[in-house]
């Protein structure tokens, strides 16, 4: 029998015998949301539409096949670049071939572009005379550049924050810094990724501040991510106003483990030469598809991935995946034949990755429609199993969301988790209910930011399951009785 199974029949059994329901309402409040059954906010025919979906969306190859395109063809699409164009006009023309109503929604991104990044030991304990030791790093978005031959200065190691305030004064000065927080595997692997991520990303967002403000002539920080075989893993940075921007960089684990263990024997002095740009911002578009309700069309239900990625590869996890399955949904209903009562408004979001340009837009140019906006979904954390749904907003939405999780059961899909938030792009659209495919972690955090974000990661199966939680919740969202409660 299973576990669950058990666990019902012992608890009703038990409580057949002794009143443990009236000392412990919480427990029956429990067992009567797992054997509660009831369509809620759908009909028994709506509640089949999801079923129909959802088997749908797992044997569709929709999904996949415009991942490869966008990965393999277009490759990678930071905010700016040629390929983030094409990405665009790509993504347009497909939405438009559906028969959806395709609209470009302009936006100025930030225009970096990256170029030499090296860096080598010239001097450190016991080396052999004449020789250098290689550094494998990678320039964090937004990076000013170092003089075009480089700099050369010893290297300052701190683990954590705390640690970099017991330095003696004037340690840091004229140094290249190196934050070495390490990104908590074992978080990770118990499923918490994000939290794992959340942890030690504060680092290479306030890092090049907290070094300047030092003296640091540079910033090294310990990749944010539990990639191993010296993968060093990107991302957005920020200068704080009034102190001086110093170039920065990401070090791969064993290299920042290899400058701690010399910087502790003596001095260790680097060479780094980061020479990146820092262009004049550059018009790009959210690409936005609305699949029209039949009822009511000034409703609008959001979802959602974003198509700029990084460059270091071809953003497979890092949203590739997230705007394919985004894709299929409108696909799905297409292919199907089905009008929800609502909008289903499909969003490719750019400039996610440096600062949410388009979702800032977004909000300008729709603040007035916040209040018909039902719902917005966003997937953003890979292409793995998702177990369930994540909803930010009211509690009341858990409760709401079970006929949804129930006909998400035969992939695995059921349980609802609340969240403090549901997407970064999403986001900016306060008080509107948010939601995301609740997804696996554990490996995601190996592969994203860094050059092994690409296609070959991605399972097939899995992002059909994910396929098929945006659509069926798309479709719910978009076609219940009743709005989601806000």
């Amino acid at each position: 029998m299973p576990r669950r199974q058990w666990f019902l029949f012992a608890s009703v059994a038990l409580c057949a015998a002794f009143p443990c329901f009236s000392q412990s309402p919480s427990i029956q409040e429990r067992l009567q949301r797992l054997m509660d059954t009831s369509t809620g906010a759908w009909t028994t025919d709506q509640v089949a539409t999801m079923g129909k979906l959802r088997d749908a969306a797992m044997q569709d190859p929709y999904a996949l096949d415009e991942l490869r395109h966008i990965t393999d063809n277009i490759g990678p699409r930071l905010s700016g670049s040629p390929q983030a164009q094409k990405a665009v006009e790509y993504v347009a023309a497909e939405m438009k071939a559906l028969g959806a109503d395709v609209h470009l929604e302009k936006t100025m991104v930030p225009h970096w572009v990256r170029g030499v990044e090296t860096a080598e030991l010239v001097a450190w304990p016991g080396m052999a005379e004449g020789t250098t030791q290689k550094i494998v790093l990678t320039a964090l978005g937004g990076s000013v550049a170092t003089p075009a031959s480089g700099l050369t200065a010893d290297v300052v190691v701190a683990d954590s924050f705390d640690d970099l305030k017991k330095l003696p004064q004037g340690a840091v000065k004229g140094k290249i810094l190196l934050l070495n927080e390490k990104f908590d595997k074992r978080l990770a692997a118990q499923g918490d990724g994000l939290a794992a991520y959340g942890q030690a990303v504060v680092y290479r967002g306030a890092g090049p501040s907290i070094a300047a403000s030092l003296g640091a002539v540079a910033v090294l920080v310990r990749s944010v991510g539990n990639a191993d075989y010296r993968l060093p893993h990107t991302g957005a940075t920020m200068y704080a106003e009034g102190l001086p921007k110093v170039p920065a960089a990401a070090v791969t684990a064993e290299d920042a483990d290899l400058l701690k263990d010399l910087a502790q024997q003596g001095p260790v002095r680097m060479h780094l030469t980061l020479t990146p740009q820092n262009l004049p911002k550059a018009p790009s578009y959210n690409v936005i598809a609305d699949w029209k309700g039949s009822e009511h069309p000034e409703q609008v239900v959001v979802v959602s991935g974003h198509l700029d990625s990084w460059d270091l590869a071809t953003g497979a996890i890092d949203d590739g995946a997230g705007v394919a399955v985004s894709m299929q949904t409108i696909h799905l209903l297409q292919k199907l034949g089905i009008h929800p009562k609502r909008t289903v408004r499909f969003v490719a979001w750019m400039d996610e990755e440096q600062g949410g340009s388009g979702a800032q837009t977004y909000l300008d140019e729709h603040t007035a429609e916040m209040n018909n906006h039902i719902g917005a979904i966003e997937s953003d954390l890979g292409a793995g199993h998702p177990i369930g749904i994540m909803a930010a907003g009211n509690p009341q939405l858990e409760d709401w969301l079970r006929p949804v999780a129930h006909a998400l059961a035969p992939i695995g899909a059921t349980v609802v988790t609340m969240s403090p938030d549901a997407g970064e792009d999403i986001s900016f659209l306060k008080g509107v209910p948010q939601f995301a495919p609740n997804q696996d972690s554990r490996f995601y955090f190996n592969y994203h930011h860094t050059a092994a974000d690409t296609f070959d990661k991605v399972v097939p199966q899995e992002l059909n399951e994910n396929a098929a939680v945006m659509t069926v919740l798309a479709y719910a969202l978009a076609d219940s009785n009743e709005p989601a409660p806000r």
